[in-house]
């Protein structure tokens, strides 16, 4: 018989696939002797098996369940429903990787209506007997029933206006006992039967609850996002109450064993008296810093403060933890490595490198690549932030400068952002349903909740500026508007936010890029040392290729010649090359492009300092190059001197029906070789004058779109024939590479063939995984959401590179070009490029190099540095 349960004393650390993070942490928590109330995990391979028998909870599954809970009754010397002495469990979700809020928590599981006045005469404490069954009730009815829990708020808030009060605190066990009826009837009414007594019942219904949890839509976005396998199941943790709500001297925290946002080795976190579970992290009372716990129990705080560094050196990383005060004793609810923003996993991993915890190795995994984005976002210009003036401040939860529109629901954010304008989320205080609209804004901005709220957790994760907590503010979502100090801002106003110093404007301010600190510097330092892959960038113009040459990138992997086209006088030459009946027009009109395509280099070849540049030949269909209206037609006729009618014959025969796979890439230098002439001629050219400077570029041509060899061959003599011409012409010596992207799957099939005439190969994912697969990217958006609904994908395969596919063509092309050519030189320059899971694949592969966009050019080094470490090249 499988186990499908384990008492906290049978797990340890290691086990975390199958007790998730949690349960695997409470179970070494137990191991190292710290206070632990007892508990066990019911496994994700229970999680799995509900989901394969059809979302049913197998028998043997609830007979283990209860064999577990009798030794946690032993253990408490209590007994779960009964009714004078009753052990009280909370049920928790805990998956194998970290999903702040996306999960659901149920706690006081095992009251009923006569035990809450056994546990009032137990305890002697009837207020808290009664809130511990409010809350109960509440928490019930939304996870398990999903009735919405603003249904009670809303009772609750009728109580507290009757009595003139602002807090829940202030309501005595008269009032809560009122509330408790009125709950009962409300779950009765809105789910047409009463609410169930029998604990057992309780229990097994939360534990599904727990599962089916795992397939709500915000745990499928957060998995999407941080690429978390749907297969891996969540455990549940049913573990025995411990109580912060029981007065004065009992309470409950969150707290970091290093401040999370600075790095700084300093106890951070919040706590709140007579509080329970998730009143911190809810944001609904304002929590008091970890430091005055000091003033408050100093005898919690000296044995909480040990308990936190024993934590982090046995887990060599920073810790964030829960814990609850009962009557003054301090009981561990949770220790996981704690989120942290980019700025502050540098800092903590050179320190801990320091302070001889970790290797440097060690510190090149602890920082995730893709968290780097957050180290390269905007700040507020300075000029103009001093010229504004801040309408409040809240706290600083997530650092970064966010200028936007005013939002207040996750619905218009993510309207508005797809419409391109810029939002900043404004809401009392976030909850998980709010991820979507989260990703979609700049900012966010909260008018309740600390440190440790939702919005600053998942903010900080995602690398969203966020300002928390900013109390003056009251923010009316219903009616779309905010009011501080007696100014309204409505939907669409422009608001910025400054999540490094927590201040908030009324105004659009200038942001400007970000600028690299020292720990960067050394951490990159270190991805370098252990990295395998180098890592190159996609740039075409000057501009782009400085920004990526000052963020380390090692040349240019692709360089697109068509974006060139489009600028000013340019688009008028192409257009002429267009419309030309003959070689002998084309040539001219080309020759008005030389000039220009040959400064684009020159500038492109300086900026990289020298390093090896690719440049991919014209690639996009001619009908992108001409006007597509009457209007534009008639114009462009007027301007070039030639019938209307003309113009309209030639762009109407550029038309294709799927120009995705027609008249482009390698088959325009097929049919007019005259462009390759020119691209040639502006490529050496430009190599020759630079070089003259000092410079050793080695121009590396790129024919896109080949799918046979003999394709290459042609343009190969075309390109070759030139450029021989023009360095006998200049009488300089000069190498050059010439090569081709591999995005056609016949080109990957036949790389052995085509490495006879190419030296170096560069993979174009994009395309590649476009005709693998037979969708289009530009059309994949209409269909690909219900293909994650229906669990057909679980990711884009345009931001993940599909392995098994794409993957197995990359991996084909790579052994065959190798086998024909040893030194032949393999890269990837799809988007697929700047991807973190992508680059791995690319180190297993054997690439040599990946080329992804300037601002991914930090992100590429660490993950490749990730790849190596973790799977070392021979």
């Amino acid at each position: 018989m499988s186990k499908f349960v384990y008492l906290f004393a049978e797990g340890n650390a290691t086990m975390r696939n199958l007790l998730g993070g949690k349960g695997a942490n409470l179970a070494e928590m137990t191991g190292l002797g710290l206070p632990v109330p007892h508990g066990f995990t019911v496994t994700t391979e229970a999680c799995t098996k509900y989901y394969e028998d059809g979302k049913v909870l197998a028998q043997e599954v609830v007979d283990q369940i209860f064999a577990a809970l009798k030794v946690v009754e032993e253990q408490q010397g209590k007994k779960f429903g009964d009714n004078a002495n009753p052990l009280l469990v909370s049920v928790r979700s805990g998956a194998r990787a970290s999903m702040p809020g996306m999960m659901d928590t149920i706690l006081n599981l095992g009251l009923n209506n006569v035990s809450v006045e056994g546990l009032a005469k137990l305890t002697n404490n009837p207020r808290f007997a009664y809130d511990s069954y409010r809350r109960f009730i509440q928490m019930f009815a939304d996870v398990v029933m999903e009735i919405d829990k603003a249904n009670f708020e809303a009772i609750m808030d009728v109580r507290k206006e009757e009595k003139g009060v602002k807090l829940d605190t202030e309501l005595d066990a008269e009032d809560l006992k009122g509330i408790v009826a009125k709950f009962l009837v409300r779950y009765a009414e809105l789910k047409g039967e009463p609410f169930p007594q029998d604990p057992n019942e309780q229990l097994i219904e939360a534990v599904k609850a727990v599962f089916r949890s795992w397939d709500n839509p915000r745990a499928n976005v957060y998995r999407r996002l941080n690429g978390i396998p749907y297969s891996w199941g969540t455990a549940v943790n049913v573990q025995s109450m411990v109580f912060g709500n029981m007065g004065p001297t009992s309470g409950t925290g969150v707290a970091f064993s290093r401040n999370p946002s600075t790095g700084e080795n300093v106890l951070y976190g919040e706590y709140l008296f007579n509080a329970q579970g998730e009143d911190v992290v809810a944001g609904i009372r304002t929590p008091q810093p970890i430091a005055h716990l000091e003033q408050d129990n100093p005898a919690v705080y000296a044995q909480f403060k040990e308990v936190a560094l024993k934590l982090e050196k046995h887990y060599r990383d920073m810790q964030d933890m829960e814990f609850t005060i009962e009557n003054g004793k301090l009981f561990m609810l949770q220790t996981r490595n704690g989120k942290r923003t980019a700025q502050a996993a540098l800092k903590i991993a050179i320190d801990l490198v320091k302070e001889g915890l970790i290797t440097e190795q060690e510190a090149v995994l602890m920082v995730e690549p893709k968290s780097l984005d957050a180290l390269l976002h905007k700040g507020f210009d300075q000029k103009a932030l001093k010229a504004a003036k801040p309408i409040t401040k809240g706290l600083a939860a997530s650092p970064g400068a966010a200028c936007g529109q005013a939002v207040f629901s996750a619905e218009v954010a993510k309207e508005w952002n797809a419409a391109g304008k810029k939002v900043v989320l404004v809401r009392m205080e976030t909850s998980p349903e709010d991820i979507e609209g989260m990703i979609a804004s700049q900012g966010i901005l909260t008018g309740r909740g600390g440190m440790t709220s939702h919005a600053a957790v998942v903010a900080r994760g995602m690398g969203t500026p966020c300002v928390a907590g900013a109390g003056e503010i009251r923010v009316n979502e219903e009616e779309k508007y905010f009011e501080v100090n007696g100014v309204r801002y409505e939907e669409g106003a422009w608001i910025s936010c400054d999540g490094s110093t927590g201040y908030v404007y009324g105004e659009a301010i200038v942001t400007v890029d970000a600028e690299i600190s020292g720990d960067f510097a050394v951490l990159m330092g270190w991805a370098d040392k252990y990295r395998a892959l180098k890592v190159r960038t996609n740039a075409d113009n000057p501009r782009d290729a400085k920004v990526a040459n000052d963020f380390g990138a090692e040349g240019v992997g692709l360089c697109r010649t068509e974006h060139m086209f489009f600028e000013g006088d340019r688009i008028m030459a192409i257009r002429e090359m267009i419309v030309a009946d003959n070689v002998e027009d084309r040539k001219k009109a080309l020759a008005k492009l030389l000039p220009m395509q040959r400064q684009d280099f020159i500038g492109i070849y300086k900026a990289m300092e020298g390093k090896n540049v690719t440049v991919r030949y014209l690639d996009p269909p001619l009908h992108e190059f001409v006007p597509h209206t009457e209007e534009e037609m008639a114009e462009l006729a007027k301007e070039m001197g030639l019938p209307f009618e003309k113009i309209k014959t030639t762009v109407e025969g550029l038309h294709e029906f799927n120009p995705m796979l027609g008249h482009r890439g390698c088959r325009l230098s097929i049919t007019y070789p005259e462009i390759a002439e020119m691209q040639t001629r502006a490529v050496i050219e430009a190599a020759i004058a630079v070089n003259k400077e000092g410079y050793k570029v080695v121009p590396e041509i790129m024919i896109p779109l080949v799918g046979d060899v003999k394709e290459l061959k042609y343009v190969h003599e075309v390109v070759k024939a030139t450029a021989d011409a023009v360095i006998a012409e200049a009488g300089v010596e000069l190498e050059y590479k010439f090569g081709t992207m591999i995005e056609v799957p016949r080109g990957a099939l036949t790389a052995g063939e085509i490495a006879e005439v190419a030296e170096f190969f560069s993979f174009g994912t994009n395309d590649l995984t476009q005709m693998t697969y037979g969708f289009s990217r530009d059309d994949a958006g209409k269909f690909l959401e219900e293909y994650y609904a229906r669990k057909v994908f679980e990711s884009d395969p345009f931001a993940h590179l599909d392995q098994n596919g794409v993957g197995k063509l990359v991996e084909m092309a790579v052994k065959a070009g190798h086998e024909t050519r040893q030194d032949i030189h393999c890269g990837i320059c799809g988007e697929h490029g700047g991807d973190p899971e992508s680059i791995e694949f690319c180190h297993r592969a054997g690439l040599d190099y990946v080329s992804c966009s300037p601002f991914r050019v930090p992100i590429a080094r660490l993950a490749a540095a990730h790849a190596n470490i973790k799977f070392p090249r021979k």
